[in-house]
């Protein structure tokens, strides 16, 4: 078989779907076959595990405390309405860093009033009161990611 074969042979391959030829000629024998595009496949390493921290050795306590989530329905102890994070994304209490905050502790909001902004995929996702009354907690810091049904705040019901 001659060179000119062969490489025909391989082009062939190369511009089909077919993974591998095997061609024979009297007493020559060639395959030729397609090299999978798909990058390796990682081996699991080998860990190398510490051991347990002994009672003198325990981790010194965290600098700050774990935030406290409210029970899972929408009206905690207080009687307030937890209003709660539509999406996951970071949370944002101002329109801009040189802005006010939208809400503060205390103060009155109705219902549609922009009460923060949740950013997601850079895209700025205006949250607003689902109910008229005074903002009774703020439950996330400017800049914390929150997670979707997170609470955010707690607006005490205008009666």
């Amino acid at each position: 078989m001659d060179l000119k074969k062969i490489k025909s042979i391989i082009k062939l391959v190369e511009e089909s779907s077919v993974q591998e030829v095997s061609v024979e000629e009297g007493d020559f024998a060639i395959t030729v076959s397609k090299q999978s595009s798909l990058p390796p496949v990682a081996q699991p390493s080998a860990q190398v595990l510490a051991p347990a921290a002994t009672p003198s050795q325990a981790a010194p306590p965290p600098s700050q405390p774990e935030p406290v989530t409210e029970p899972s329905g929408s009206t905690p102890a207080s009687g307030g309405h937890v209003q709660k994070s539509p999406i996951v994304g970071t949370y944002y209490e101002a329109a801009s860093p040189d802005s006010d905050p939208f809400i503060t502790q205390g103060c009155t909001v109705k219902k549609g009033d922009t009460i923060c902004i949740v950013e997601a995929m850079k895209i700025m996702n205006e949250i607003e009161a689902e109910v008229d009354g005074v903002i009774e907690t703020i439950h996330t810091a400017n800049g914390q990611a929150v997670e979707f049904d997170q609470p955010l705040v707690t607006i005490k019901p205008a009666s």
